[in-house]
């Protein structure tokens, strides 16, 4: 039987709330493996998982284990989303020369070991944004090697210009698209474009996921402002703007990264959009500590016409390297619900302190 309005809704939140922590539960433990009967109904709809910046190796130091060890923790949560996908913050080498010259002041490239690139296959993750500011640390060279990294690693990446990727799960064809405010992707500032760009996804796809990274960067830097945002003296785009153009446009689904902190979510026009889940995981390469060091991973029930269903957002904590584990106090749901609060009033979304996402 296919499931309609309430039922669904009742379904997803049942299939998340069974997966509620324990005092004792890691993210590993506890994404609903009950999620396989809903799995059986082709054409229902999608769980899509997304996480926040992550890297697997830098000039600051290479993980050992190919990096399996900064992604071990949410590792089954991944694998039980039918997709599941991530900001990948860097490049994989070798080849190109750093963009941080000899005495540069905040400038940071990140460049890891190509096979590190595998560890996101066996973490379990499926598409990659790549529209982001590191995406060329090391040039057009460097960019380069990282999509021939990816791809031997069966991983899909979005984001260079006019890049649509496509992925069929349960009879359901995704499109997701990448943006950010550099010239080796999608513009986020062209709203024309934008609107063509997802105009021409939705002609491709059932769902369209629109990624995006913009935003200032801190820990002061939790809320979504009203209109566009700068950082190093760089533009970082209007994510407010930006998230409506694309749901305007024909987008089912906008997860957005780049602040480094997590941010709040909001619904429109029944379309879920997620600002920010701040750094997923690194190794020495982010200034962790306080709300940087809060991080989540969302997983979203989209219906098969794009509508968003439910959702959940598991709690994470990184340690000082730059290791995410579970946090079972719950702590970056907490923070994301009253910054969902306090900047999205209108919304029509209900955050418990679990974390689990339903209409009001």
């Amino acid at each position: 039987m296919r499931l309609v309005g309430t039922t669904r809704t009742t379904v997803a939140l049942a299939l998340f709330a069974a997966a509620a922590f324990s005092s004792t539960d890691s993210v590993a433990e506890q994404r609903p493996a009950a999620a396989k009967p809903v799995q059986k109904q082709q054409g229902e709809g999608l769980f899509i998982a997304w996480g926040g910046d992550l890297t697997l190796g830098s000039s600051y130091g290479n993980p050992p284990d190919a990096g399996r060890p900064l992604l071990s923790a949410v590792r089954s949560a991944l694998r039980k989303a039918d997709i599941a996908t991530l900001n990948y913050e860097g490049t994989f080498g070798p080849g190109g020369a750093s963009k941080c010259g000899a005495g540069s002041e905040n400038c940071f490239a990140f460049q890891a070991p190509a096979g590190n690139a595998k560890t996101l296959r066996w973490a379990g993750v499926d598409v990659v944004n790549h529209a982001n500011n590191h995406a060329f640390d090391y040039g057009a060279i460097g960019w380069r090697a990282s999509r021939d990294a990816l791809k031997r690693a069966k991983v899909r990446a979005t984001g260079a210009p006019g890049e649509i990727v496509t992925v069929t799960k349960k009879g359901t064809k995704v499109a997701f698209v990448g943006f950010s405010t550099y010239t080796w992707s999608n513009s986020m500032g062209d709203f024309a474009a934008v609107r063509a760009r997802i105009q021409s996804a939705a002609d491709q796809a059932d769902i369209v996921v629109a990624f995006f990274h913009a935003g200032a960067e801190g820990a002061d830097k939790t809320h979504v402002p009203n209109g566009p945002e700068t950082a190093f003296g760089e533009y970082r785009g209007d994510s407010r703007r930006f998230a409506r153009t694309a749901i305007d446009a024909g987008a089912d689904l906008v997860l957005g990264s780049g602040p480094h902190v997590l941010r709040g979510v909001e619904l429109y026009k029944d379309r879920l959009i997620a600002y920010s889940l701040g750094n997923l995981t690194g190794w020495h390469n982010f200034n962790i500590g306080g709300r940087t060091a809060l991080s989540a991973l969302l997983t979203v029930a989209v219906a098969a016409d794009g509508r968003f269903v439910a959702g959940r957002i598991d709690s994470l904590r990184l340690d000082r390297i730059g290791v995410p584990h579970g946090d079972p106090t719950h702590a970056a749901a907490v923070f994301m619900r009253g910054l969902s609060r306090s900047d999205f009033p209108g919304s029509a979304l209900r955050i418990d302190r679990r974390g689990l996402i339903h209409r009001k």
